[in-house]
């Protein structure tokens, strides 16, 4: 296997697979001491392709765990902006110093502290990386590929004010993009089920990402008691 430097395509490398998103913010238990890491690495010897993961701290740590291809992202939020994805340049140079391949950011209709094409830009020219653009409707993704965006992902659906009413897994928006737009389409956001990203992928997501239902234990834990006071 090349080392990741050196890989051009990682569409080839993620493609029809799985992606496992190693997120833990502050106020959850799994947060820090490189818990992450080691969830990216037991995601790894369970067949996944690639890892979403937030912050350098944790994508510098799971770096030295595994060797798959890394979507990296810092959510961070500025005071009198909405869109907390990566939302600038200083915040994609961060993420891919500490080894992100592939950088994702909020493409959503949202306020931002800067302009969407030239954080594009910036990651794609100065950075070298690919970017993913994380949208919430077919109008943001018709956008995000006008950019250059390397990759679309539905991720955002269901959490800007404006889609909190869709259907989740929204994949009634998987289907229009993959109809309407010429880049690869990544099935992300409430996937909970492997019948789910199957079903993603029959539609012709390029691949899914998958974070709570496999790496938030305390959703998990939540959803069998739940479903058990329901008997």
């Amino acid at each position: 296997m090349k080392p990741l430097t050196e890989r051009e395509d990682y569409m080839q490398e993620l493609k029809g697979g799985l992606v496992v998103s190693c997120q833990a913010l502050e106020d959850e238990p799994l947060h820090g001491n490189g818990h992450m890491a080691a969830m990216a690495l037991a995601a790894k010897q369970g067949g996944a392709v690639g890892i979403r993961a937030n912050g350098p701290r944790d994508i510098l740590q799971i770096k030295e765990k595994v060797d798959l291809p890394i979507i990296g992202i810092w959510k961070k939020h500025y005071e009198g902006y909405e869109a907390f994805i990566t939302p600038t340049r200083e915040d994609a140079r961060i993420v891919s110093e500490a080894g992100a391949d592939i950088i994702a950011v909020d493409a959503t209709d949202q306020s931002r502290p800067e302009k969407l094409e030239e954080l594009v830009k910036y990651i794609q020219d100065v950075l070298g990386k690919k970017v993913m653009a994380d949208i919430s409707t077919l109008s943001e993704g018709k956008i995000a590929e006008s950019l250059g965006c390397d990759y679309i992902g539905t991720t955002l659906s269901g959490y800007t004010s404006y889609t909190q009413n869709r259907a989740q897994p929204d994949f009634s928006l998987m289907k229009e993009l993959i109809q309407e737009v010429s880049i690869p389409v990544v099935a992300e956001g409430n996937i909970g089920s492997p019948e789910q990203a199957k079903k993603a992928l029959e539609i012709g997501a390029a691949f899914v990402v998958v974070g709570g239902a496999i790496t938030r234990p305390q959703l998990i834990t939540k959803g069998f008691v739940d479903g058990m006071k329901a008997l």
